[in-house]
């Protein structure tokens, strides 16, 4: 299964994390950056998601593609990396200043990297 067929623009995506408690939550969160090497990556503010990631390294991503019918991934991540600098940050707040305005942009403080530890069809 090829990953970028299956997050085409214009779809929604939503991130499940648990924190050390086991609490669960869930955020509506854009297309991954994904680079070369197969590593997913998102921008995060400092909210609940990104606390999860910190303390329990295991998150879960949907998409579901734009279009009729149920097309899209499930992924299965692990947290790699977080980078609170560098050129992936300034294009993700880039992104997020034009989609979103200047004050999400700013709120914006890190990369968070995952490996794709597996890759399910949507349905």
């Amino acid at each position: 299964m090829e990953l970028t067929e299956h997050l085409q623009p214009g779809g929604m995506g939503v991130m499940a994390t648990a924190g050390v408690d086991g609490a669960v939550n869930t955020a509506v969160y854009s297309r991954p950056h994904v680079t070369d090497d197969g590593t997913a990556a998102w921008g995060m503010t400092e909210g609940r998601t990104y606390r999860n990631v910190r303390g329990n390294p295991h998150a879960s991503y949907l998409y579901i593609a734009p279009g009729d019918g149920y097309r899209g991934v499930r992924l299965t991540l692990k947290l790699r990396e977080i980078q609170d600098s560098g050129n992936l940050l300034e294009t993700i707040r880039s992104r997020t200043k034009q989609s979103s305005g200047e004050g999400a942009a700013i709120a914006v403080k890190y990369v968070v990297f995952f490996e794709i530890v597996e890759k399910r069809p949507l349905v």
